[in-house]
C-alpha cells in the first residue's frame, strides 16, 4: 500500500471528515490512506465496476476469515474510492517460521472455500498474458527467462495473487488479516502460494529452502521443492515484468529472479 493521488480530508463524504487522513507508507501500486485507526480508504488509479462487484463477492465469500469488510464506496477527483474496516496490527519486517504458517494455513483455507468459484475478474496471471506483457515491454532478458519456464497452470478457482508481506498484518504474533483483493481472479492455487514464497522465503536476494520447506508443509503442498521452485520463478517473472512495464522498481525482484 502507498499513495499514488494525493488528497485532501476535505474531498471525503463529510461522514468522515472528523477522522484524520493518514498517508500509508508501504507497497507499489494504487493509494492508500487510514482514516485514524477506524477504517483504510484506497484510492484508485483505475477500477471497474466489475472489478469492485468482483471483490465484494470474494469478501462476502471470506467473511468468516480475516480479511476486511467493503464499508462504503464513492469517487473522489474522478477516481473510484473504498473505504475498508480496519485490520489492527503492523506489516511484517522480519519472517519468521511461525508467520509462515500461519499464512499458508489461511491460503489453503481460502482455497478451500474458493474453489471452482468463478471471478469476473479476467484471469491476470496466464502464461498467455504474461507473454504478451513481457513481448510489448520489448525486454530480451524476460523472454529469455519466460522461455525457459516449463509450468501447466491450473484453473483451481479464485485465488489473491498479490499476498506480499504489507497485505498482511499480524499483532503479537498473530495473522490478524489479509486485504487489498483488488487483483483477486481465477487461477492456479500454487502459483497464489508461490507468491507468498517470492515475498516471505527470501534472504535479501537469494531463497531460504527452509522457509519454504515450512510453508510447503503448512499448506500441505503435495509437490517437489524443485516443482515448486519452478512456480515461484514464474512469480518472480510476473511481478518483475508487472513493475518494468509500469515504470516501479523491479530491480530487487529481478535479482531474485536471477538467483532463484
Amino acid at each position: 500500500m502507498a499513495v499514488y493521488i494525493d488528497i485532501d480530508i476535505q474531498y471525503l463524504p463529510k461522514s468522515y471528515q472528523k477522522y484524520n487522513l493518514i498517508a500509508s507508507k508501504d507497497g507499489v501500486s494504487d493509494s492508500v490512506f487510514f482514516l485514524s485507526s477506524k477504517y483504510i480508504l484506497k484510492v484508485f488509479k483505475s477500477y471497474t465496476k466489475e472489478e469492485y462487484k468482483n471483490e465484494k463477492y470474494l469478501l462476502e465469500v471470506l467473511k468468516n476469515s480475516k480479511v476486511s469488510n467493503i464499508i462504503d464506496s464513492f469517487y473522489i477527483k474522478n477516481n473510484f474510492c473504498i473505504v475498508y474496516s480496519q485490520i489492527y496490527g503492523l506489516s511484517l519486517k522480519q519472517i519468521q517460521n511461525n508467520h509462515l504458517v500461519q499464512i499458508a494455513i489461511f491460503l489453503k483455507n481460502m482455497h478451500k472455500i474458493s474453489k471452482n468459484k468463478i471471478s469476473s475478474n479476467k484471469q491476470l496471471f496466464t502464461k498467455n498474458n504474461l507473454k504478451n506483457m513481457i513481448i510489448n515491454s520489448n525486454n530480451v532478458e524476460l523472454l529469455k527467462i519466460y522461455n525457459s519456464i516449463t509450468i501447466n497452470l491450473q484453473n483451481d478457482g479464485i485465488i489473491h495473487g498479490d499476498l506480499f508481506t504489507d497485505n498482511c498484518k499480524f499483532k503479537n504474533n498473530k495473522l490478524s488479516g489479509v486485504y487489498d483483493f483488488s487483483q483477486a481472479c481465477n487461477g492456479d492455487f500454487i502459483f497464489d502460494l508461490a507468491v507468498i514464497a517470492m515475498s516471505w522465503c527470501y534472504e535479501k536476494h537469494y531463497l531460504n529452502k527452509q522457509k519454504v520447506l515450512i510453508l510447503m508443509k503448512a499448506y500441505d503442498l503435495d509437490i517437489s521443492y524443485n516443482k515448486f521452485k519452478i512456480y515461484i520463478k514464474y512469480a518472480l517473472l510476473y511481478y518483475t515484468t508487472s513493475r518494468y512495464i509500469h515504470n516501479r522498481d523491479y530491480k530487487e525482484l529481478y535479482l531474485k529472479l536471477l538467483n532463484i
